[in-house]
């Protein structure tokens, strides 16, 4: 799929903001004051100021692709002997935003991570694996680079901590404390450095941005294998129904490219996760979301958020899950508005 959609967006937006735009408008304090809660990193603050964020994030995936096609577990099982079923995976993330300057916001995000996998054998018994703990830590910082007439451009610069296992087991009616499969893991095993941009505009009754990032795998972990390459990007539209509600609408892109290396506990013939010939993809995603915010009173600067998320296309390497719907539900509080 072609991702050169997000930056022509941008140059549009950037182009036609000016006309729509209105100077001294802008205020983090309204409800889409905020992209839409999935999307990580995309404001700064004035320095001295802190937010406090925790995000809840369900997926869902039910059936198997093979390229963008479904694929049946009779074609599956002609060359496997496992075919996954479903998986839920459920992450809950803690972040923190802190302003040194102006000019630079610091943010420290950590998350636990549970996974669930129903799967079936070639002679139909059906078993389930799961894998929960850490997930790998976020440090980054966000570089204003623009913030003028109403619209905002910085840079989104870090890196994630292997803190997720790379080691989860667990039973199967074949063999107890086998090693799981490479998406049943916690983390990457990798330090995996990224670099982003976010462009945001506002006029009086809309909210609009664009952001990308690319994050890269040094080395090979533990296990002796990289995941792949991955770039993001999204674009977002929000308009503002009244001081305490927006409503948004975004379309993310995710590329992830294929595992490097292998896992030598995993044999590649027992099922198709544990081949690295089947691992990366790409996606486009549309999202609907909600931001509310409490502007007045004790509890100022309480937002409470959500979207959900349906892919329009999928494409995977090989033979991979297909993924259902996903969702965001947080609530963060700013100090020192």
């Amino acid at each position: 799929m072609n991702n050169f959609f997000l930056p022509i967006l941008g140059a549009i937006l950037l182009c036609i903001s000016p006309s729509i735009a209105q100077d001294n408008l802008w205020s983090s304090a309204r409800p889409d004051g905020h992209a839409p809660i999935s999307v990580m990193g995309d404001h700064y603050h004035k320095k001295g100021e802190f937010m406090f964020s925790y995000r809840y994030m369900p997926m869902w995936m039910d059936g198997n692709l093979s390229g963008s096609s479904n694929i049946s577990n009779a074609e599956v099982f002609a060359d496997f002997a496992v075919v996954p079923q479903k998986m839920i995976m459920e992450m809950q993330m803690l972040s923190v935003m802190y302003a040194p300057s102006n000019y630079i916001t610091l943010m420290l995000m950590g998350s636990y991570v549970s996974k669930s996998m129903d799967l079936r054998t070639r002679m139909g018994v059906d078993f389930t694996t799961e894998s929960s703990g850490l997930g790998d830590t976020s440090i980054s910082g966000l570089v204003k680079i623009l913030n003028t007439n109403k619209q905002s451009l910085h840079a989104n610069v870090g890196f994630s901590i292997p803190t997720g296992d790379i080691e989860q087991r667990d039973d199967t009616p074949m063999m107890a404390n086998v090693q799981l499969a490479y998406p049943m893991q916690l983390g990457s095993g990798t330090l995996d450095p990224f670099l982003g941009a976010t462009y945001s505009g506002q006029s009086s009754l809309l909210s609009w941005g664009v952001q990308s990032t690319y994050k890269l795998r040094l080395g090979d972990n533990s296990r002796d294998y990289s995941l792949g390459n991955k770039f993001d990007g999204v674009a977002w539209l929000a308009i503002k129904a009244n001081e305490y509600f927006s409503f948004s609408t975004s379309l993310s892109f995710f590329d992830m490219e294929d595992i490097e290396g292998a896992d030598a506990d995993l044999n590649p013939r027992i099922m198709p996760l544990f081949s690295t010939a089947n691992s990366g993809r790409s996606q486009l995603d549309l999202g609907i979301g909600s931001n509310f915010l409490i502007p007045h009173g004790n509890l100022k600067n309480l937002r409470l958020a959500a979207e959900v998320k349906f892919p329009i296309t999928q494409d995977v390497n090989g033979i991979q899950m297909k993924n259902e719907w996903g969702g965001t539900f947080g609530i963060q509080y700013a100090l020192g508005h």
